[in-house]
């Protein structure tokens, strides 16, 4: 009996119900980064809690957890721990293992991360001269290329440098993202111009493996995080400036601008999904027809033609 016990007592830890979470995640198909994110997480508090019979962790002990965490300046990691800490406290109570979720005591008991948007150049005639400065860069010109991309497609950066070839028709100049790349998990297509495709198929000629962008170290990884925003800083604009995400604040701000599209085709575009539930389930156009035949993926096909058929003009040398 003691040991029988013993055994179901390891089985209700915090660290074992975490493991159990995880699990059930990964059979739902979540992307491995998310899973990653949430491990790397848990494991802020396993040190401290991990051993401990679920049932009997209190707000005040999680809250140390946190308070570590917040000591060390990281205030939108110690907010997400304790959503992600709150996830296996609701498991545990779905599964007949604790009680209560301690952790919505504790909203509003550590520092408010402060939020910081994503530097971006949204104005036609500086954004124009970013495009000059991108069209004469003078490292790897796989980097060059993922940066026109990003301009191109609006894409999230994370979304392009896992873009493998397998997921472009050239021919029919289409970019299939499958849902498990996609922030929102939904699959989302991305209309190809004719200066795009002619962009892809000089970088295939140069990498031309799975990925567009292979790592330097190792073809079968994609490129670093880090790539596309050192380019930047190589090119002169520091990160309160523009960073990678940026390129999609920039075609949100100046698309909107410009009136000559409809907002939702542009929300579609960005692959942004409406917060209204019921609207979203009506919602479920695309605006293709906008996006290929209206113009909206020639927004900026160089930097000499116009991105919304004005900013090449505008900064013409």
């Amino acid at each position: 009996m003691a040991k029988a016990a013993r055994a179901q007592e390891v089985a209700d830890t915090f660290r074992a119900i975490a493991a159990e979470l995880i699990g059930k995640k990964r059979r739902e198909e979540k992307a491995d980064r998310t899973l990653a994110k949430i491990e790397w997480l848990l494991s802020r508090a396993k040190p401290a809690i991990g051993a401990r019979p679920i049932s009997e962790i209190s707000a005040p002990e999680v809250l140390r957890v946190l308070r570590g965490v917040e000591a060390r300046g990281r205030h939108e990691t110690a907010r997400r721990l304790r959503a992600t800490i709150g996830q296996v406290f609701r498991y545990a109570v779905a599964t007949g293992r604790a009680d209560s979720d301690p952790t919505g005591a504790l909203k509003g008991a550590i520092v408010s991360p402060v939020v910081r948007h994503r530097a971006a150049i949204i104005e036609p005639k500086a954004f124009g001269g970013l495009l000059r400065a991108i069209s004469a860069y003078e490292g790897a010109p796989e980097t060059r290329f993922a940066l026109e991309l990003l301009a191109l497609t609006f894409v999230r950066p994370g979304e392009l440098r896992a873009a493998e070839w397998s997921e472009f028709d050239l021919e029919a100049a289409v970019w299939a993202i499958p849902a498990a790349k996609m922030k929102m998990k939904r699959p989302h297509r991305v209309p190809l111009a004719p200066s795009t495709v002619a962009l892809l198929r000089e970088l295939r000629a140069i990498t031309g493996g799975k990925f567009l962008f292979p790592s330097v170290r190792s073809a079968a990884r994609c490129m670093s995080e880090n790539t596309i925003n050192a380019a930047l800083r190589r090119l002169g604009f520091d990160k309160d400036e523009m960073t990678g995400h940026g390129f999609r604040s920039a075609a949100s701000s100046m698309l909107n601008e410009s009136g000559l599209w409809n907002a939702d085709a542009v929300e579609r575009q960005l692959a942004h999904v409406d917060n209204d539930s019921v609207r979203r389930a009506y919602a479920r156009a695309d605006f293709w027809e906008e996006r290929v035949f209206g113009g909206l993926t020639n927004v900026m096909n160089s930097g000499e033609e116009a991105w919304l058929f004005r900013c090449g003009r505008l900064n013409a040398p």
